[in-house]
């Protein structure tokens, strides 16, 4: 189980991919789905290889991303 859950915001998603550049894990990446706005969100590729580091959060200029630690 990871230890970490990665909550995305599909519909914030701009698309801009900052998120799954500055993962130090490469964790996340483009989703091959459209939300409601016709742009491709970003998703969560391997919940095991998050490690918490918030930075996708951080970075997200939509506030689109929120990391829990899982019990």
């Amino acid at each position: 189980m990871a230890k970490f859950k990665v909550k995305i915001d599909k519909e914030r998603c701009k698309g801009c991919k900052l998120c799954v550049i500055f993962c130090p894990k490469q964790a996340l990446q483009e989703s091959k789905k459209i939300n409601k706005k016709g742009i491709y969100f970003v998703e969560l590729k391997n919940p095991d290889l998050c490690i918490g580091c918030s930075t996708c959060a951080v970075i997200c200029p939509e506030c689109a991303i929120e990391i829990l630690k899982n019990d």
